[in-house]
């Protein structure tokens, strides 16, 4: 008798890759970001500015990358493109950060977020189990590698238990989000925050609190104002950022050259439009400046408790209860990220194992057709990150590396287009080559900025790529 071949499966639908999109994106971002952002510029107008244009290079990534996936419909996706335009080496660097960091380290905050809101329903999961000086282990840090650990066995189990989940748990938090975002909308618009929040919209300011308790401003404009700026965004684009991970799994999704491109557009533009009209409705509920001590109207949403701009919110229109409602969205929302993550992360370490640049183990499909190997090989790994503590420090390094790699790649549209011009391309990148170049200056501009005035970070950054090259000499040693 003939063995069956195992090999990836085409299921997945322009629902289904859209779905991915915008579920990988909403995490806990949205509803938390805002708060750093106030304390940083302190103009509720720089503030929308930036989301706006974090909209836009979120959206000219995608379409950009729309060409790249209809040339390339294979599993690893932006693994495949940088290998297409730069070669193996740049390619496994660029796998190497994910693994350790980009990918891992937001399955571990997203998975810690979602027990954190666990909490709120369930307090005694702030117990503290272990309290070493190397490592402090909680009951929501053991919460937080269950639901990895569980979202990656449903997901060893075929892709049709991970594409069911993502659509139930995305269509849930976009119906929910929707509804808050007009809820909020119909009740701020009726009261004078939004109103005396834009009575000095573009007066930017940097708010810092001391280590006595006591707080510093500082007027901001010119210079320090773009250079405020430029830090700031990360958090928005952090926010908005996995939009590409629908690309790792180009090997299961039916007619790819046209529904990637399709997902990614769709995705982004329903996620972009549901962060503009969230914070436009926080800034018609909360006022923007507020101080540390007092009520959630007092607060304001540059001092919401542990920054949690969404649940005050929700709290002005729903009182007490609203912080129950916002945690179980925030619940749902980040659980339903966390299996997109885990379900589009495992087919990268595949198609690196595929060329002898990962774990052999995880080159192989288990019975379902599915890499388990590689799930459970980022299943380990991202829950080391969850006790390590770290998680934070490590979003931090991710996101400047991440973006270093976007300009990679769409830069590798202008090399490719000179390299294979007589590849199909199904889809051709809007606006080629004046908006790919806009994402390259401006995002380029932004990374500049952040080596300026977070250095730190920045060099803890490339210091994480950087690793990857001795790890790259070893598999190519044993290979």
């Amino acid at each position: 008798m003939k063995e069956k071949k195992q090999e990836l499966k085409r299921t997945l639908g322009l629902v289904d890759a859209t779905s991915l999109v915008a579920g990988s994106m909403i995490g806990s971002g949205i509803f938390l970001v805002t708060a750093a952002m106030a304390r940083d510029i302190g103009s509720p107008a720089w503030i929308l500015v930036l989301w706006l244009l974090t909209s836009f290079l979120t959206m000219t990534a995608a379409l950009s990358y729309g060409e790249l996936a209809g040339m390339m419909p294979n599993a690893g996706g932006q693994y495949v493109y940088i290998q297409k335009a730069y070669g193996k080496f740049v390619s496994f660097l660029y796998g190497w950060t994910v693994f350790t960091v980009i990918q891992t380290g937001v399955i571990a905050a997203v998975a810690v977020a979602f027990s954190n809101y666990t909490a709120v329903f369930f307090p005694s999961l702030e117990k503290i189990l272990i309290n070493f000086p190397f490592i402090i282990i909680s009951n929501k840090q053991l919460l937080a590698i269950f639901s990895i650990v569980l979202l990656t066995y449903i997901n060893t189990k075929g892709l049709k238990n991970g594409k069911t989940l993502q659509f139930i748990f995305t269509s849930a938090k976009l119906i929910a989000l929707f509804s808050l975002i007009l809820l909020g909308l119909y009740v701020g618009l009726q009261s004078d925050v939004f109103e005396n929040n834009f009575s000095t919209m573009w007066d930017a300011s940097k708010t810092v609190v001391n280590q006595n308790g006591s707080v510093t401003v500082t007027k901001l404009s010119g210079i320090a104002l773009m250079g405020a700026m430029g830090a700031t965004i990360i958090n928005s684009l952090f926010s908005s950022d996995a939009w590409n991970n629908v690309t790792f799994i180009a090997g299961e999704i039916k007619n790819p050259k046209k529904n990637i491109p399709r997902s990614l557009f769709l995705g982004t533009l329903i996620v972009t439009v549901i962060y503009i009209l969230a914070n436009v409705a926080y800034l018609s509920l909360l006022p923007l400046h507020g101080i540390q001590k007092g009520s959630v109207l007092q607060h304001g949403i540059m001092f919401a408790n542990q920054d949690r701009v969404g649940a005050a919110a929700a709290s002005v229109i729903m009182g007490n209860l609203g912080v129950f409602v916002m945690a179980g969205l925030i619940m749902i929302s980040t659980f339903g990220c966390n299996s997109g993550l885990i379900l589009s992360g495992g087919r990268l370490f595949y198609a690196m194992a595929q060329d002898g640049l990962f774990f052999k183990k995880a080159s192989t499909l288990n019975n379902y057709d599915v890499p388990e190997k590689a799930l459970w090989f980022q299943c380990f790994w991202a829950s080391i990150l969850c006790l390590s503590g770290k998680y934070s420090d490590l979003l931090t390094y991710a996101t400047f590396a991440s973006l270093l790699f976007y300009i990679l790649t769409i830069s590798g549209l202008f090399i490719l287009r000179k390299k294979d011009p007589n590849t199909e391309r199904p889809y051709k990148a809007f606006g080629y080559p004046i908006v790919p170049f806009l994402y390259i200056f401006i995002t380029g501009l932004i990374c500049f900025d952040l080596v300026l005035y977070d250095t730190k970070n920045t060099s803890m950054g490339l210091g994480i790529v950087a690793l990857g090259l001795p790890v790259y000499y070893l598999f190519h040693k044993e290979k």
